[in-house]
């Protein structure tokens, strides 16, 4: 076991049963969804980096789960949300919310668990928590707007593509990073450092997930292979490959995809023609530039065994399969 395994296995527990007595405070009609999205398998990455991030920059404290866990509740929230705009039925290999619970009361839910979490940052009277955290649950909003505003857009531009992702996935990755500074009372520097970290990794993090949809069997993901393609998202892979394309075909195919003219069939085969074309592995590449910006960012950090631990947690970002 590495030491970022064994930091995983003594901060886990800590966070799940704090999450756990949060969901047990909740009203008995908003317990049973709670739960199953807190149960859904989450590595829960975004209170662990809000510790370790504090931690690095000195923080010594016990009083910290309460903002690292409304990461967590900020994250599920979106989950909940996102799962009904996308008609997902499946989260992790599990049910989702809205298909066992009804859409109408996920979304209610989520909006409470959206209420605790700002309500537990707010309890610690540090207006730039509150502000970040509020900053951030604003960008992902955006970002996801933004995403359904360019679903079936094959002539969207890279640069938008990079908008849409750092909305919808970095900005509460960076946010986790950013309050975790401004709990050790970092020095301004030092917060923008690991506001930088936060960001580059929640780039990373979005790519990686971009080619996963490609590349990952259902079995894996828990969520059926090129889902994205199907609900017409447009990502990275399939970006690189119309770009690749004659302007013929790809105006055919473009066509096709606009108006949802393509065969699960067709898709299956656009989906391997993707991944053997190498626009899954370029995609990963991308990610990992991000990637070692990320560790650029840590350049002024401190010598720490959190610092060190911060710069371990980059290797698998890139290698993972779900």
């Amino acid at each position: 076991m590495n030491p970022l395994e064994r930091f995983y296995e003594k901060e886990l527990p800590r966070i799940n049963r704090f999450l756990e007595s949060q969901a047990e405070r909740m009203h008995v009609s908003v317990r049973p969804t709670v739960r199953h999205v807190l149960d859904s398998g989450g590595k829960r990455f975004r209170p662990v980096l809000t510790i370790l991030m504090a931690r690095a920059l000195g923080y010594r404290g016990d009083d910290i789960l309460p903002l690292a866990c409304s990461l967590e509740l900020l994250h599920s929230a979106t989950l909940l949300h996102d799962d009904i705009l996308d008609g997902a039925r499946l989260r992790r290999g599990r049910q989702s919310a809205h298909v066992l619970f009804g859409s109408t009361h996920t979304i209610l839910v989520g909006d409470a668990l959206l209420a605790l979490a700002n309500r537990l940052v707010a309890e610690y009277g540090i207006p730039p928590l509150t502000r970040h955290l509020s900053e951030a649950l604003l960008r992902t909003a955006t970002g996801e707007i933004q995403e359904i505003a360019h679903l079936r857009d094959t002539d969207l531009a890279i640069a938008t593509y990079y908008e849409i992702i750092t909305g919808k996935t970095a900005f509460l990755i960076q946010a986790a990073c950013r309050c975790g500074a401004v709990f050790a009372d970092a020095t301004p520097d030092m917060e923008e450092a690991a506001a930088d970290y936060g960001l580059s990794l929640g780039i990373a993090f979005q790519l990686v997930d971009d080619a996963l949809d490609y590349t990952s069997p259902a079995s894996v993901s828990g969520k059926p292979a090129a889902s994205d393609l199907k609900e017409g998202k447009v990502t990275l892979p399939l970006l690189l490959f119309l770009a690749d394309l004659d302007p013929q075909e790809r105006r055919r195919l473009a066509e096709d995809f606009k108006l949802d003219r393509l065969t699960p069939d067709d898709l299956e085969n656009l989906r391997d023609t993707i991944v053997s074309g190498g626009y899954a592995d370029k995609t990963r590449e991308a990610a990992a530039s991000y990637l070692a910006r990320a560790e650029t960012a840590l350049a002024p950090f401190p010598a720490s065994p959190e610092r060190d631990l911060l710069a371990l947690a980059l290797g698998p970002m890139l290698d993972r399969k779900k």
